[in-house]
């Protein structure tokens, strides 16, 4: 037969060119899964075809699972060390249907594998966090593993957690047999995701915990919960990705209990990235890019956010070159306990959002083992280069620690935001909320366009612009108990009093300013310039 050629991007020689007669696949560590008896007719389950694809490969040392185009019906797929999954152009992993409620079995039979007990942190994160068997494609302490593309994977029969498949049928996450994930992995480390997409991934497209030296490329992820979320791991890369999340986040540092105990997220790049809430699922993979209408009431979320859980930490984290539209904005969060340190971020777009650009918190919700109780740290973060276009009246960036626990070290500079305006009076000042769920629009409409800061020292921003296209009796800017806040080449529009509304200041320095005459104040409050 003659050598038949796989498209080559980075995985070796061997998949550039290799001799397809049968003698020769496993000598030249190529697994065919069509040679393992897999169909990919869309018809037949081919659960174990692949598997014993994935088994060889793992047996012969390693090797290459070579997915030729074709639709391939399956459950669970237990991944192994130093084995590599390949979707050729055309080829499609397609989940099949869970079980419905009361029912022992899903299609033809099968089921996926049970969630693995974990009943001691269960408490502390979601339930999808705890749990990893039960997806479609999974692996638990092993290493030197890859999936590359082009293909895809195609979550059609799993649980998106919240009670109802994509169809409309009803099933839940918990009942045994049901798969809530497109690819989960934990406690692993060598992994490399590339050039593949997924399609209505359930809860998660990719769950990620306790993964070091992580590689995430060039993926296309279009679903109906969290694209990825990266949770308690070291040493990450992602780059060139987009994602549609309508539902819920794109792309989710985490650092929960989930694995018994706490550990950070540390030395993660986020680059290069698309990630969006305000497209149809189906339709950016599709290239239709069809928007919802206005009034569907979808969350339209699809933000970049670290956190809720929080436990572990986020230390040392660059965001780079990323674009949102109609999502919400950038999100950084220490709710649980943990540091959140060490941050920039730079580069960024960003069009019709839902709210604030930007969203800061530290709170003290502590979720956690008995023994969590205190608040954490939320400090020197860095944002520079931000350009947003139309976003919402209602809500300004929010950035707010929680009194004795203030937001540290930020930097804001080189900063432009129009906003939708249009809002005739200034509401009621924000509520603490100290222990509740963090997210930026269960605070309620802002009482500043711009920006709400409060419980923030050692601040400074410079050459940010405001604007928005109909007028706002809101100030641009609010302060409640802030330290030290440095305001340097301010441009932004008058509300009705002023543009700095200000109560408990200390330390305020404004200079070189359209937006207000130059001044310094060792103290004030009750006071709007």
């Amino acid at each position: 037969m003659a050598a038949v050629a796989i498209p080559s991007v980075s995985y070796g020689a061997a998949l550039s060119s290799y001799d397809a007669t049968a003698e020769n696949l496993k000598s030249q560590g190529i697994f065919d899964v069509r040679r393992y008896g897999g169909m990919g007719d869309g018809k037949t389950l081919d659960t174990r075809a692949i598997q014993t694809a994935i088994d060889a490969a793992a047996l012969a040392g390693g090797g290459v699972v070579v997915f030729s185009a074709g639709n391939y019906l399956s459950f669970s797929l237990r991944l192994k060390s130093f084995v590599h999954l390949h979707l050729m152009q055309g080829a499609t992993i397609i989940a099949a249907d869970s079980p419905l409620p009361g029912d022992a079995t899903g299609y033809n039979g099968g089921v996926y594998d049970a969630a693995e007990p974990n009943t001691a942190w269960n408490a502390y994160q979601d339930y999808g966090h705890n749990h990893w068997h039960n997806s479609l494609i999974w692996g638990e302490e092993i290493h030197d593993v890859s999936i590359t593309g082009p293909g895809m994977i195609w979550g059609r029969g799993l649980s998106n957690g919240r009670g109802r498949k994509g169809d409309g049928a009803p099933f839940i996450a918990e009942q045994p047999g049901v798969g809530n994930k497109a690819i989960a992995l934990k406690s692993c480390y060598n992994v490399l995701f590339r050039d593949f997409s997924i399609l209505k991934a359930g809860h998660f497209g990719l769950l990620l915990t306790g993964v070091d030296n992580l590689t995430i490329d060039n993926l296309k992820i279009d679903t109906d919960r969290d694209g990825m979320d990266i949770d308690c791991c070291q040493n990450v890369r992602v780059s060139n990705c987009t994602v549609n999340s309508p539902w819920d986040d794109g792309i989710c540092p985490k650092s929960s209990f989930a694995l018994g105990y706490a550990r950070p997220t540390r030395n993660l790049t986020i680059s290069d990235c698309f990630v969006t809430g305000c497209y149809q699922m189906g339709t950016v993979l599709d290239g239709t890019f069809r928007k919802f209408a206005e009034d569907d009431h979808v969350p339209r979320t699809g933000r970049i956010k670290c956190g809720t859980e929080s436990n572990g930490g986020f230390i040392n984290i660059t965001i780079s070159n990323c674009v949102f539209e109609g999502c919400q904005g950038y999100a950084l969060e220490s709710v649980d306990g943990a540091l959140l340190e060490d941050v920039t971020i730079t580069n960024t777009t960003m069009r019709d959002l839902v709210t604030g650009p930007i969203f800061l918190r530290l709170g003290s919700r502590l979720r956690g083992p008995e023994g969590v109780t205190q608040v954490g740290t939320l400090r020197r973060i860095m944002i520079s280069n931000l350009c947003c276009y139309n976003a919402p009246a209602k809500f300004g960036s929010i950035l707010t620690g929680i009194p004795n626990s203030s937001i540290e070290d930020v930097r804001l500079s080189d900063i432009y935001v129009e906003t939708a305006g249009g809002i005739s009076s200034i509401g009621p000042d924000l509520p603490e909320q100290e222990d509740q769920y963090p997210d930026p629009n269960r605070f309620g409409v802002t009482p500043s366009y711009g920006f709400y800061l409060r419980h923030v020292r050692n601040l400074e921003m410079s050459h940010v612009e405001l604007s928005h296209r109909l007028p706002d009796a809101r100030p641009a800017f609010q302060l409640s108990g802030v330290d030290r806040a440095d305001f340097f080449a301010i441009t932004a529009p008058r509300g009705g009093d002023g543009v700095f509304a200000l109560s408990n200041v200390t330390d305020l320095r404004i200079g070189w300013s359209r937006a207000a005459p130059d001044v310094t104040l060792a103290s004030v409050s009750g006071k709007t310039l």
